[in-house]
């Protein structure tokens, strides 16, 4: 394990981690490459479990009580409360005051989700004259719209906190990284309103943990294989791990499911396809780094290739499956020719017409993406959206009785500010730490934001018309770079094993707890010492063990363990006591104005 997990491993939370690996491996592995291919134990840890549940169940506080309100439909829950009826309805997204297809330019998947809380809850619609009970139960409309949106926000935080914990290896970090999440207005209140971007996050972050999951899969198939006598120096099949589709990789597959399921919601989703496929080809490269195989990127290139591709099939096909109520019906917008004589490219063909009429309603749909340059009052650039330069308003209302001549009721898209401009000093030291340790969750977290921030602003170079949730697929990450960093802090790095010689990283590890890349396969370093710390020739090199060091060493350890300890819990609660100051005008409640106006930090940036 790199000590980047920087303590996440090393001293919290040892229940979490796998059982330390015998000096000696077994089947004449070394114990530097069985360190390497180390994982997370697969077995339930019941403790664990019930720290997950405290944290999800104060994300679900927060994101169910009061959900119905404010009354009514909010910013653009205009349009996908009403898109996500009408597929409910009819399959396909439906104007129902002139009794037609919507046009709509995103795809249906997210919407699908908001109609099915409709269809389980209720809906109604007074300017159309709709009203429908729920099949399981009928509650005020607005809570049918925005149920799911807050059952997918909890989801994102259930999987957070255990995303973090196995990439951290600790209980207490991956916790920390759901409760931050659970605490942050930005994403709380993209959970409380029925639009499509609480849904692109959810899927985004389920892929990148299911290839998480993935990697740790494909390291115990190689540390097995290894156990039983494999030669990874080998060539061809015979250095590399039985096959069989027992040892398909199952949850990269799921992966690709899932991120055509976050193109479905929206195609910002595409870039992270190809951001997720790089994240993998290196971690399968470095894997056959570590085992010692000869030819390490054309060994990964011809074995997970193939896989990459059948991923990418998988994530098409699973985005048009979410049409599938547009291609069996012929009610859609652009679905029949016929209907449509003056557009020309379209055919009524049977099935490959219907894929073309798709085609040319998704060309047309990106014509309008690509020349949305209309100005709005709360339109903000990429650079801007870190620095909460300017939120999004939702809802705005003056009316009520709260105590005071003039009231303030908002509902403001705006991160908890202690946490957000914590982000990009965050990013900054985890690129740092990254590069310093070599540590492939750095990489990840970086990859990710990357993918989900990086692409606007080449659309700002165009003038596009953008908003600050666009940068919601993000938001995980940045909590992960975020809580990456907190552990540097609560834990000294390179602490030393007990049995390890002083002078000498555990197990021919470099000083940040990673194996040198020039290290033998048999753990022997540069220099000719072995992994018991002899030299070549069999004499001592170092002889004096930790356990009989200076004392003053595993003082100032504890110390440094206090002292980050007391420093991590301290910005979780001042991060919790922001969150609950800016609370108000995340979910609606009537203020004073002036309590109002006194939380506009950025005065006219924020109004």
């Amino acid at each position: 394990m790199t000590s980047a997990s920087t303590a996440q491993g090393a001293s919290a939370d040892r229940s979490d981690q796998e059982a330390p690996p015998p000096e000696g491996g077994g089947g004449g592995v070394p114990a530097i490459v069985r360190r390497r291919l180390a994982t997370v134990e697969a077995r339930l840890d019941v403790n664990s479990w019930i720290a997950t549940a405290v944290v999800v169940t104060i994300a679900a506080v927060l994101r169910l009580v009061g959900l119905s309100s404010p009354k009514g439909k909010i910013f653009d829950e205009i349009y996908y409360a009403r898109d996500g009826y009408g597929l409910i309805d009819k399959g396909v997204e439906w104007n129902y005051k002139d009794n037609g297809p919507s046009y709509v330019v995103h795809p249906p998947l997210g919407k699908w989700l908001i109609g099915l809380g409709e269809w389980a809850f209720g809906y109604q619609d007074a300017e159309t004259n709709i009203s429908v009970p729920g099949h399981l139960m009928t509650t005020a409309p607005e809570f049918g719209w925005r149920i799911s949106s807050a059952v997918a926000g909890i989801l994102t935080v259930l999987m957070l906190t255990r995303i973090a914990r196995r990439m951290f290896r600790s209980t207490t970090l991956g916790c920390a990284a759901g409760l931050l999440l659970a605490l942050d207005g930005f994403h709380l209140v993209l959970s409380r309103t029925a639009l499509l971007d609480i849904f692109l996050p959810l899927f985004i972050l389920a892929a990148f943990g299911a290839l998480v999951l993935d990697r740790d899969a494909r390291r115990r198939r190689w540390a097995r294989a290894l156990d039983e006598g494999l030669d990874p120096t080998l060539p061809g099949r015979a250095g590399r791990p039985a096959g069989g589709w027992r040892n398909w990789p199952w949850w990269r597959l799921l992966a690709g499911v899932l991120l055509g399921g976050a193109c479905a919601v929206k195609w910002s989703g595409i870039y992270f396809v190809p951001a997720f496929g790089l994240l993998v080809l290196f971690w399968e490269v470095n894997l056959r780094r570590s085992v010692g195989a000869r030819r390490p990127w054309r060994d990964a290139l011809l074995d997970e290739l193939p896989w990459l591709v059948l991923a990418g099939l998988l994530a098409v096909g699973t985005y048009v499956l979410s049409w599938s109520g547009w291609l069996l019906s012929d009610q859609g917008y652009y679905r029949l020719a016929s209907r449509y004589p003056n557009l020309p490219g379209l055919s009524d063909t049977p099935i490959i017409g219907a894929l073309n009429n798709l085609f040319q309603y998704h060309k047309a749909a990106f014509e309008f993406h690509t020349g949305l340059e209309t100005a709005h009052k709360y339109q903000s650039w990429p650079w801007q959206w870190l620095l909460l330069g300017r939120p999004v308003a939702f809802h705005w209302s003056g009316d009520g009785a709260c105590g005071a001549p003039t009231c303030a009721s908002e509902i403001l898209l705006l991160g908890t500010p202690l946490l957000w401009w914590s982000f990009l000093p965050a990013l900054a030291a985890t690129l740092w730490l990254g590069v310093a340790r070599r540590d492939w969750r750095a990489g990840a977290f970086l990859v990710a934001v990357a993918a989900g921030l990086l692409p606007w602003f080449w659309y700002a170079l165009d003038g596009r018309t953008m908003f600050s949730f666009y940068a919601a697929p993000a938001l995980p990450f940045l909590v992960l770079a975020v809580v990456y960093v907190l552990g540097a802090i609560a834990t000294p790095h390179g602490i030393p094993d007990r049995t390890t010689p002083p002078g000498r990283p555990p197990d021919g590890q470099t000083r940040d707890g990673t194996a040198p890349e020039d290290t033998a396969r048999d753990g022997t370093a540069p220099d000719g010492t072995a992994p018991d710390g002899t030299a070549a020739d069999g004499s001592p090199k170092a002889t004096v063990l930790v356990a009989e060091a200076d004392a003053a060493t595993a003082e100032q350890l504890a110390d440094r363990r206090l002292i980050g300890g007391v420093i991590v819990g301290a910005y979780v609660l001042l991060v919790a006591l922001c969150f609950a100051y800016f609370y108000p005008i995340f979910v609606g409640t009537l203020l004073p104005y002036d309590d109002w106006s006194a939380r506009m930090w950025l005065d006219g940036r924020w109004i």
